[in-house]
């Protein structure tokens, strides 16, 4: 069975749109995992323009599902410029808190509208070994944000990571686009076979949604898929609780 984390970002962004505390973010949460979700996945950014770190202590608190927390290991402090906004304590001071099931590390930037590159580890493996050395002293379960990069895998384990994340994107655009499908498919493939082979888990995430899920579903090893922007677009015409049913039937085959 893969398991289904439904990324609550986009909840908080609509939230944040106004000066008001809905749609509240726990109880989304509860919708989906009355729903069948697996898990629940937020991405804090240091600009807290969407999930803010009261929602990930809210989260910590209420969940009885597995819990991923995103983002950038060295994104530092902030302070909030929004009054009733507690400021942001710093990536790594959050994960210490709050000791989330996962970690997923993402080297992403405030720059960025979202994700959209995978970690180089040729660069910056000497970098991350000492994060994923303290995930693991905190029993939190670390895992990868990567492209698919076959020759990179037996790197991201030697340095300690627990998993790898792929980032999809490449492939949602392929199937969108009607064109390269296949070829992009086994690149994963490739990527996935190498990470397997190096011991390490496997979860993917970015831009799947109900009509690529059928197609990617069946990658060797593939535990975890993180979905939240096409989840919430299709919960706005069909409900979170049938949006994640029907996530959960795509990635069954049912």
């Amino acid at each position: 069975m893969i398991a289904l984390s439904v990324n609550l970002n986009k909840i908080a962004l609509i939230r944040n749109s106004r000066d008001t505390t809905i749609p509240s973010v726990p109880e989304h949460a509860a919708l989906c995992i009355d729903a069948g979700a697996h898990g629940i996945t937020v991405h804090p950014r240091p600009d807290q323009r969407h999930i803010r770190a009261d929602d990930c202590r809210d989260l910590a608190a209420m969940l009885t599902v597995e819990f991923n927390i995103e983002g950038n290991p060295f994104a530092g402090p902030r302070s909030s410029d929004r009054q009733g906004v507690s400021d942001y304590p710093g990536f790594m001071d959050l994960i210490r808190e709050l000791r989330p099931a996962q970690c997923t590390l993402v080297p992403d930037g405030d720059a960025q509208l979202t994700s959209d590159h995978g970690f180089d580890l040729r660069a910056k493996a000497e970098e991350l070994e000492p994060v994923l050395a303290e995930l693991r002293s905190l029993g939190v379960r670390s895992s990868l944000f990567m492209d698919p990069e076959p020759e990179q895998m037996a790197v991201a384990a030697a340095i300690g990571a627990d998993r790898i994340e792929l980032y999809t994107e490449s492939f949602a655009e392929a199937v969108s686009r009607g064109q390269g499908v296949r070829e992009c498919y086994e690149r994963f493939q490739q990527t996935a076979e190498a990470a397997l082979e190096a011991g390490l888990g496997i979860n993917a995430g970015h831009d799947l949604n109900l009509q690529n899920l059928p197609l990617f579903r069946d990658l060797p090893g593939l535990l975890e898929v993180s979905i939240g922007h096409a989840l919430t677009v299709d919960a706005l015409r069909m409900g979170m609780p049938a949006a994640v049913k029907a996530y959960r039937a795509a990635l069954a085959g049912s």
